[in-house]
């Protein structure tokens, strides 16, 4: 992937892409804070929501082994997986000892992060997304773009030229009117549903205390995977634990409104472990790290694990209504993948280094987090880390110190002050830098940069005697 900025320049072109985000976002933006503003306690339950996650990463150790004794308990098989390389043989050597070679899967970030649809093609096996979004961005051989709705950048039309081109069993005459789509959907994945033995699954929240895992999702696709095959396999990253079902409680209110702005999930599926005549036969654990321990090590950037994949960070970011969720090159779009994704896959890609500086620091991100995770302090915190890594340019080093010579003396400051009024004309003769010259032109690039102010506060105060004189002047 090229860095955000590149990626976001052709995405910002794309004027239809513009028109769906900017439509779709605004939407769900407002039924969400409908949803929010019917609770009085809202800003308690979010203040809760941040102190049970804390107090998980705090304590991970003694309830990752709690979750895996109560698991082994009821019947499951945990698995511990290092890295994505080692989660997807783990997946892969579960499925083929099944003999197997098609899974049904509910949407899961954690598998997408590590590539594990790819992972299984590569030993002839194949995965079929159930939830119809990610049903759209398979078919259309695309990439998720929203947390929520995958995909958010195609519209009617777009999904039933995919239909027809890609699904084997499409009616004919297919129409874009949303119930058709649903119902060619619908019937398409029944025989999946009826056929497959293996279903793979993500975590939204494990119970530590009883061995519970928890799938929230709104079209009962996941239902079906969870329930019909005789061998469930469900890939969770280490940090989606809560400690009981009544710190549960707090996320079955939280996530809901920020997500889907509904009062209660449509369909939220719990199970613990194996029962005999009763659902999957066969059940496994993958307990994904994947970066998240050297996350934890962080004590700023940490708090990106709190995350309940709820997208309401999304909705409310003008970069991202922009950008859309393509130019993050991540499974993790929009700002929780700009402090999310720098830090499980490291700061190393382009990318990735590219990606804290995917945000004008509004700060809407914070207000709008449910586990009141500040984006903008990790931002600032992985900015820092990514200038302190990468290298630097020979023009930075000697215009820092410039400055550092400059703003040492008052007497230098204030001349640089005088000659800084003195060009505006010159350099910003409308009233903005429209373009600074050689290499800092990548500054102006994507923005204006202000004019110098016609005198400096300095010089101000001098002539109004501080601001007393201000209105008797004519």
């Amino acid at each position: 992937m090229p860095s955000f900025p590149d990626a976001a320049r052709r995405a910002v072109a794309d004027t239809r892409l513009r028109g769906n985000l900017a439509h779709a976002t605004t939407t769900i933006r407002d039924k969400r804070a409908a949803a929010v503003a019917e609770l009085d306690d809202w800003s308690a339950l979010r203040e809760a929501g941040k102190q049970i996650k804390d107090h998980v990463l705090a304590n991970l150790g003694h309830y990752l082994r709690q979750l895996e004794e109560k698991v082994t308990e009821a019947g499951g098989t945990v698995h511990w997986a290092r890295d994505a390389a080692e989660a997807n043989r783990i997946v892969t050597d579960l499925v083929k000892a099944t003999g197997e070679t098609e899974v049904v899967k509910v949407k899961s970030m954690a598998t997408q992060e590590i590539g594990l649809n790819e992972a299984l093609a590569e030993h002839g096996i194949t995965a079929y997304e159930t939830d119809l979004a990610e049903l759209i961005v398979q078919l259309g051989h695309d990439r998720p773009s929203h947390i929520l709705v995958p995909a958010i950048h195609r519209n009617r039309s777009d999904i039933r030229d995919i239909f027809l081109r890609e699904m084997e069993d499409v009616p004919e005459g297919l129409t874009d009117s949303p119930a058709a789509l649903a119902e060619a959907a619908r019937r398409h994945l029944r025989a999946k549903f009826l056929s497959a033995k293996v279903g793979v699954s993500g975590v939204n929240f494990a119970v530590a205390d009883t061995g519970t895992l928890v799938v929230l999702e709104s079209e009962g696709n996941g239902r079906m995977c969870l329930t019909m095959p005789e061998t469930l396999i469900s890939v969770m990253g280490v940090e989606k634990i809560v400690p009981s079902w009544r710190d549960l409680e707090v996320f079955l209110q939280l996530l809901p409104r920020s997500s889907t702005a509904e009062r209660m999930n449509p369909y939220t599926s719990a199970w613990t472990g194996v029962h005999p005549g009763d659902g999957p036969q066969t059940f496994h654990l993958v307990l994904l790290d994947n970066g998240r321990t050297d996350t934890l090590a962080d004590e700023v950037g940490r708090q990106a694990l709190r995350c309940i994949r709820c997208s309401a960070c999304l909705n409310v970011c003008p970069v991202y209504q922009r950008a859309g969720g393509h130019a993050y090159g991540s499974p993790y779009p929009g700002p929780i993948g700009a402090i999310l994704s720098p830090q499980i896959r490291g700061i190393g890609s382009e990318v990735d280094a590219s990606l804290p500086y995917a945000s004008s620091l509004c700060g809407a991100c914070f207000e709008a987090c449910p586990v009141a995770i500040d984006i903008p302090e990790v931002l600032v915190h992985l900015r820092a880390r990514a200038v302190e890594s990468g290298p630097r340019h020979p023009l930075e080093r000697v215009a820092m110190t410039a400055a550092g010579w400059t703003l040492r003396s008052p007497t230098r400051l204030a001349l640089a002050q005088r000659a800084a009024s003195a060009s505006r004309r010159i350099v910003a003769p409308r009233g903005r830098i429209r373009r600074l010259p050689g290499p800092l032109n990548a500054w102006t690039e994507t923005r204006d940069a202000p004019a110098p102010p016609p005198e400096s506060f300095r010089a101000w105060w001098k002539r109004t005697d501080g601001g007393r004189t201000e209105g008797n002047e004519q």
